[in-house]
């Protein structure tokens, strides 16, 4: 069977103990979270968890039948990557003595990124983009030496007119 990248999204309730409950139960299939975000959504008083695995179709419509069997669970759904819009950030902690290289602020601004702050020993780069985008700006900025790197987990909308509140109610 094929594994591939799908992205969950889940619509709830916002209760305490929910997505402990809902990462369980990808981990009873053996189904590893690649990222998780969680938000407010469009509709008041629900959250959104988006959820990014790599597996097959056939298992991530199990996970989706299970997830819609939990009380506070309003409505999930698996999309694939060509029918969603992606985005994550990233930031790049790198040391002030780089800064100043023509190489590395030429690195930056090719690829997007922005000086989010500069303080006496390090400064900051912010990058948003897709996956492929800030995984470049972190191989390219690497031999610079960085501090740190953390990149946020995957928001998705979906590129087809879906009105997620009137599909909920």
């Amino acid at each position: 069977m094929n594994q591939e990248i799908f992205t969950v999204s889940i619509s709830t309730e916002n209760n305490v103990g929910l997505l402990n409950r809902v990462t369980s139960i990808f981990l009873k299939r053996h189904i590893n979270i690649e990222s998780i975000t969680a938000s407010e959504s469009e509709i008041k008083d629900i959250h959104r968890y988006t959820v990014v695995v790599k597996t097959t179709e056939e298992a991530i419509q199990k996970v989706v039948k299970q997830l819609e069997k939990q009380v506070e669970v309003v409505k999930a759904y698996y999309h694939r990557s060509q029918d969603i819009f992606t985005q994550e950030i990233a930031m790049y902690k790198i040391s002030v003595d780089n800064l100043y290289e023509t190489d590395c602020q030429s690195i930056i601004k090719s690829n997007g990124g922005t000086i989010a702050a500069v303080e006496k020993e390090f400064f900051v780069v912010e990058k948003t983009g897709s996956y492929e985008e800030t995984k470049k700006l972190y191989d390219d900025l690497y031999p610079f030496g960085l501090m740190q790197f953390v990149r946020s987990g995957r928001i998705a909308i979906t590129k087809p007119k879906m009105l997620i509140s009137e599909l909920i109610r």
